[in-house]
């Protein structure tokens, strides 16, 4: 049997618990955004996708992501239902069922970032089918063309920690849903302003504090990348935010606090696919174009009128493909022997490429798959998917839970 290296298995048990902490965190950046009237409706979105992904990745999740890993394929298989056989298995340096638990966490919150986008206005029954059938039908999928060895990592595509497998994929997944769903009731001329900007930079400095886990976790041992890929996160997430406010600045002529959050959430996106394949300056110039380009990409939902509530494709979407593409220029082989060398490094146009496939497929299949499962279930479901008027201007707090987040006024 494969010797487990403890130091190892330690650092991957601990990323799984920083990744998993990552969706109360990110529940709370979404949650100081909405109106206070939503803000039970949106932590209840979240931590749902903790309890229904998990059931889902341990009946047959991971077996069709992990199944059959490196065949090229577009699926795995049937093997590991309810993780048979995995007990006293090894992956690498570490037990089985650590790398199977490291893994859930990331299929926990890739749907969770889609709630930010259909915020205020979606059933709670409808998101419960949602994220279901999109965690088996979109999710394992794409995990197992790029995390597993299927055929876009086959072709050379990488993908350190999730630029395509979860921000790419969640923010067409995303943008499908919001388009079914239509916009919420008076936007964008009604003002609809965050209740508690500071549960939102709570929320956003969880989320820095779980990325560790997230990027650097994924290099599957306490080694050389997982320092590389530390650092890389660090400074990305600072040079999103330095650059997010210093455009902001310019334009609006205020630095604001959710700039600052919003700033540093898109520079750890777009530093995900790359972590723990680029070194040196890389990370600052990432984290400083995604932090720019982010800010304006928050302008697209009002030039083409789609009601993004809380900015995910701005910056999960936006900000995963500027990473993944970005990645085939700053790639350093040195950094990391199962990488390759991108333009920068002398390897020529081969992984920008493929970076440039890899997002373009994922996006395309994203887009199309969800957008046909919320099709489905607007049709099929009793009442729709949607809240009705009269719920939405209540709040989904009381009309889909029953429950109020702040009752001041009972005390």
């Amino acid at each position: 049997m494969p010797k487990i290296n403890t130091g190892d298995t330690a650092w991957v048990l601990t990323s799984a618990a920083l990744v998993l902490f990552m969706t109360p965190g990110l529940a709370f950046f979404y949650g100081g955004m909405v109106r206070a009237k939503n803000m039970l409706a949106m932590l209840m979105q979240n931590f749902f996708a903790m309890g229904i992904v998990t059931i889902l990745w341990v009946l047959i999740g991971y077996s069709l992501a992990f199944g059959g890993s490196g065949n090229g394929g577009l699926i795995g298989n049937l093997d590991y239902v309810g993780l048979k056989g995995l007990t006293n298995g090894v992956t690498g340096s570490i037990p089985t069922l650590a790398f199977v638990a490291f893994q859930l966490t990331f299929a926990v919150i890739t749907p969770a970032l889609i709630t930010g986008a259909i915020a205020d206005r979606m059933r709670w029954a409808g998101w419960v089918a949602f994220i279901g059938a999109w965690s088996v039908l979109v999710y394992l999928p794409v995990a197992h063309w790029i995390f597993a060895g299927g055929w876009l990592a086959q072709r050379g595509a990488l993908d350190f920690a999730g630029g395509t497998v979860v921000h790419v994929n969640a923010g067409a997944g995303a943008l499908a849903l919001l388009l079914i769903l239509g916009k919420r009731k008076g936007w964008p001329k009604d003002h609809m302003p965050p209740h508690s900007l500071p549960f939102t930079l709570l929320g956003a400095g969880i989320l820095w504090f779980g990325w560790f886990g997230f990027n650097a976790g994924s290099a599957l041992g306490a080694n050389f990348v997982a320092a590389q890929a530390f650092l890389n996160t660090f400074v990305a997430a600072a040079a999103g935010m330095i650059g997010w406010l210093i455009a902001e600045r310019v334009k609006t002529g205020h630095a604001t606090t959710l700039g600052a959050a919003s700033g540093a959430v898109a520079g750890l996106v777009a530093i995900t696919p790359c972590a723990g394949f680029v070194g040196g300056l890389a990370p600052v110039v990432i984290g400083l174009v995604t932090g720019v380009v982010c800010l304006f990409a928050v302008q697209l939902k009002f030039r083409f009128g789609y009601d993004d509530s809380l900015d995910v494709i701005a910056v999960h979407l936006v900000g995963g493909i500027i990473g993944s593409v970005l990645l085939g220029l700053f790639a350093d082989a040195s950094v990391n022997a199962a990488g390759r060398d991108g333009v920068f490094y002398g390897g020529g146009w081969n992984l920008f490429g493929e970076q440039v496939l890899a997002v373009a497929v994922v996006f395309s299949f994203s887009l199309v798959v969800s957008g046909a499962i919320g099709l489905v279930l607007k049709a099929v479901m009793p009442n729709g998917i949607r809240v009705s008027e009269e719920d939405e201007q209540i709040g989904l707090d009381l009309t889909q839970h029953s429950e109020v987040a702040y009752a001041l006024e009972r005390v």
